[in-house]
C-alpha cells in the first residue's frame, strides 16, 4: 500500500488527487503547517531529512519530489495516464511534467514573494521587472498552448496535468490573472470539475 505523507496548503495535493484518480488504496499521515511560521513541522525530516511534502512510502522505498512520485505512481498502477514511450505524445508529456516545478512554478514563486515584500514597504528594483516578465512569458505560451484544449497531451488527462495542475491554480488563486488568460481560467475549471479532485479537495478541506 502506498502512504502518502501529506502538508496541508502544499505540493502534496498533486498526489492526493492522482491517487483519488486512480483508486489504488492508500494511507494518509497528516502533517500541519505551523501558525506563526507557516513552515511545515519538524516531524517530517524523519520521514525525509528535507522535511518536505509530498513524500510517499512504497515497496519500502522513500520517494520525495513531485514530478518523481507522480512519474513512479503511474508507471506501476496507472499507465494509462502516460502516452506510450517512444512517441512524440511521450515526449510532450515529459516535457509538460517537467515545466510545471521548472518554468512556471519559479516566476509564479517570485511575483507571490514579490507581492509580500511590497507590501511590507520593502523597495525592489530588479525583481519587480524581472517577476512579471518571465510570469508573463511563461504564462502566456501556457495559455497559447491551451487554445482549445481541454487538457495538456493529446487531449486526455494525463500525469502532465496532475503537476501543473497545482500551479496553475494557485496562479489563479493569488494573482487574480483569470481574465487576462482565459485559455488558462477553462483548463483550470476543467480539472476542477472531475470527481477525483474534487474528492482531494474535500479531504484536504476536512485536513485544515
Amino acid at each position: 500500500m502506498i502512504k502518502l505523507h501529506h502538508l496541508n496548503a502544499s505540493r502534496s495535493i498533486r498526489i492526493l488527487w492522482l491517487l483519488e484518480e486512480i483508486g489504488v488504496p492508500y494511507e494518509l499521515v497528516q502533517y500541519k503547517r505551523s501558525t506563526t511560521t507557516n513552515l511545515a513541522p519538524e516531524s517530517l525530516k524523519a520521514i525525509h531529512p528535507l522535511g518536505k511534502s509530498p513524500v510517499i512510502e512504497i515497496d519500502g522505498q522513500v520517494i520525495a519530489e513531485s514530478g518523481a512520485i507522480v512519474e513512479s505512481i503511474i508507471s506501476k498502477y496507472a499507465p494509462h495516464l502516460a502516452p506510450s514511450e517512444g512517441t512524440p505524445e511521450h515526449t510532450d508529456y515529459l516535457q509538460w511534467i517537467h515545466f510545471s516545478e521548472s518554468s512556471a512554478m519559479l516566476p509564479f514563486l517570485l511575483k507571490v514573494f514579490n507581492k509580500h515584500e511590497l507590501q511590507t514597504g520593502t523597495k525592489l528594483n530588479f525583481l519587480t521587472d524581472y517577476a512579471e516578465t518571465e510570469f508573463n512569458k511563461v504564462f502566456a505560451y501556457l495559455n497559447n498552448h491551451l487554445e482549445g484544449k481541454t487538457f495538456l497531451v493529446g487531449n486526455t488527462l494525463t500525469g502532465a496535468d496532475f503537476m501543473l495542475g497545482f500551479v496553475v491554480e494557485s496562479a489563479l488563486k493569488n494573482l487574480n490573472i483569470d481574465d487576462k488568460f482565459l485559455n488558462i481560467s477553462a483548463y483550470i475549471k476543467s480539472l476542477e470539475g472531475l470527481d477525483s479532485h474534487k474528492r482531494a479537495m474535500r479531504i484536504e478541506s476536512q485536513l485544515d
